[in-house]
């Protein structure tokens, strides 16, 4: 049996709905092929469920201000299952979200794991499913390297992470990206003593070394143990608890956990899906795509996580929309991913888009710094979240080369910033642009003001 398409998406996460949901929208007759649940691992164990943990772990932490804003409240117990049983239940009900916007955009869709049998055609199960154009999203898996293997047990990644509703009572973390750093802030909330461990010197390597200290001084505080920039490190699952070996300023350690969450990054999900049949191109473990997401096959696009970094659930729904209207015959502005922000949601939060001070010493590009404390923001004062700091990198022609925030409202402050450098902006347009007092936001124009000398309020 066999049904024919327009469009047909293999795989359901944030880039593959919201592309067979814009290839709709232009006229095509669009089917989806989903092998587990509806959103993919963003909405199921990823950027959903982790986030309602999150907030459950600042809730715990932002009692102890309580006293202070004249609120007297004890607390009495954590409780982790309820946490994470709440999360599961939230991503349950967006996934439901995403199956209802598949019907109102008259999108087929087919449960199972599809598999290309030739460049148009997609086995499901018994099915065939043509189509004259097709869209990978496949997303990605986990990453492994020798002795740092998963087991599904005591030694985890983030989707088990986000379903561990006993929480053990020590766990050892290796990596200090996103996933690493957000998990650490909800276990130490609830009482798991955590320790990180990470090759590179700082945590979130990839973020502003300005934002890493920061993030370092509040995990100390919290009394979350940190190894960084140790030369080596394994794990090994002995049955009853787990053994991280660290190789650190030459001196080899052995440290006990009762569980080590994995979190070294993640790589294309390329396998099994018969791209060695049609002859797509992979290169390092992922899809190999231009522009518009074309792979090396005509008619065959990839998007998402598949295609390579960054691999983030917003970067992929934009991309998305890129390869369904360029497969729809218009003409899509191609994504600049320097415009493509950055977000770790642990407390404070870190959002971040554009270039790290790193980054453009290395390029030799001239800058400025500007840079704010909440401290000195009367909002941030008032309402008690006087943590971190915007920081902003200008240019010689008053263009913002990279912006770096940390503070409670990080991820949802970054947005201007983006919009700035999407827009080609300069620095007299945010100087002209009216900002409400008291707010947080207000300090995005102060810091710009801040790189040029001419900051009024601090």
């Amino acid at each position: 049996m066999s049904k024919s398409y327009d469009v047909v998406v293999l795989g359901a996460g944030p880039g593959g709905y919201v592309a067979a949901i814009r290839a709709s929208q232009l006229g095509k007759k669009v089917a989806i092929i989903e092998g587990e649940h509806m959103g993919g691992v963003c909405l199921n164990k990823g950027c959903i469920p982790t986030k309602a943990l999150l907030k459950s772990a600042h809730s715990a932490h932002e009692l102890a201000d309580f006293k202070s804003l004249g609120i007297n409240i004890k607390l009495e117990s954590l409780d982790g299952g309820v946490a994470v049983d709440r999360a599961n239940k939230i991503a349950d009900r967006i996934s439901k979200g995403v199956s209802y916007l598949m019907k109102k955009n008259k999108i087929d869709v087919f449960n199972g794991f599809g598999k290309f049998k030739d460049k148009k055609t997609i086995q499901v199960g018994n099915e065939e499913i043509k189509a004259q154009q097709i869209i990978i999203a496949t997303g990605a898996k986990y990453k492994t390297f020798p002795g740092l293997e998963h087991d599904g047990k005591r030694l985890i990644g983030a989707w088990e992470a986000v379903k561990l509703d006993k929480l053990p009572k020590s766990i050892g973390i290796i990596g200090a990206g996103a996933i690493g750093v957000e998990f650490a802030y909800f276990w130490n909330a609830f009482g798991v003593d955590v320790h990180i461990f990470e090759l590179q010197k700082n945590l979130l390597p990839i973020e502003d070394e300005d934002s890493s200290k920061e993030i370092e001084k509040h995990y100390k505080k919290y009394g979350i143990k940190l190894s960084l920039g140790v030369e080596k490190v394994s794990a090994k699952n002995n049955g009853k608890d787990i053994t991280i070996t660290a190789v650190e300023n030459g001196k080899k350690t052995d440290y006990k956990f009762e569980m080590g969450l994995i979190a070294v990054g993640m790589t294309g999900q390329v396998e099994n899906i018969g791209l060695e049949k049609i002859g797509v191109k992979v290169e390092k473990g992922f899809i190999s795509v231009n522009e518009y997401y074309q792979t090396n096959i005509e008619g065959v696009y990839a998007i998402g996580d598949v295609s390579g970094p960054p691999l983030l659930a917003h970067a992929a729904s934009h991309e998305g929309v890129v390869a369904a209207e360029h497969l729809a015959g218009q003409k899509p502005h191609a994504i600049d991913k320097m415009n493509i922000p950055g977000c770790t949601y642990c407390q404070p939060q870190v959002a971040s888009v554009g270039y790290t001070e790193r980054a453009l010493k290395e390029k030799g590009i001239e800058y400025k710094v500007g840079k704010l404390p909440f401290t000195a923001n009367g909002k941030a004062v008032a309402s008690n979240e006087t943590d971190g700091f915007v920081k902003v990198l200008t240019g010689k022609h008053g263009e913002l080369l990279g912006a770096h925030i940390v503070g409670t409202h990080a991820t949802e402050l970054i947005h201007e910033y983006t919009l700035f450098r999407q827009m080609e902006g300069i620095d007299e347009e945010i100087f002209a642009t009216v900002h409400p007092h008291p707010t947080l936001g207000e300090w995005l124009a102060e810091a710009v003001m801040a790189s040029k000398n001419r900051a009024l309020n601090f």
